[in-house]
């Protein structure tokens, strides 16, 4: 599994001009979490990744998402998981199958909200546009 987190001051899910997801942090920040769900991830991936986007001290004064009390968006991206090391084509044959991975991301999005903090979400398998405005600019890449 992996993701990438961006610090951001607000950022947006929409699908077909109707926007599905937003967050608005100018104060606290927040984070707009792109998912990637991989083929070979292990029963626990989900909860090592749910846990990092909530405490990895990557807002405003090495705070947390949990910390600040910040929003999150988590937004599901397969082409996360592409590998571009050979070839002028990414191979997308490390991704989860759709019906592997919606689950997956659900999971990350319930356990985010059982720590009381608040998610919003794309449309998975939807073709979304995603806006952000990244703070900083700062944004790391996380593996489980």
């Amino acid at each position: 599994m992996k993701a990438v987190l961006t610090r951001v001051s607000r950022a947006s899910v929409t699908v077909d001009g109707e926007t599905v997801g937003a967050i608005e942090c100018p104060e606290t920040g927040g984070v707009l979490a792109l998912v990637g769900v991989g083929a070979d991830d292990d029963a626990s991936s989900w909860e090592t990744m749910a846990r990092k986007i909530a405490e990895l001290r990557i807002l405003e004064g090495e705070r947390s998402v949990v910390d600040a009390g910040a929003p999150v968006l988590l937004v599901s991206q397969f082409t996360l998981m592409g590998r571009t090391a050979k070839g002028r084509r990414p191979s997308w044959a490390d991704a989860a199958a759709g019906e592997v991975a919606e689950p997956v991301i659900a999971k990350i999005a319930e356990e985010l909200r059982s720590r009381g903090i608040h998610i919003e979400e794309g449309r998975f398998g939807a073709k979304m546009k995603v806006e952000s405005v990244n703070e900083g600019p700062f944004t790391v890449v996380v593996e489980s």
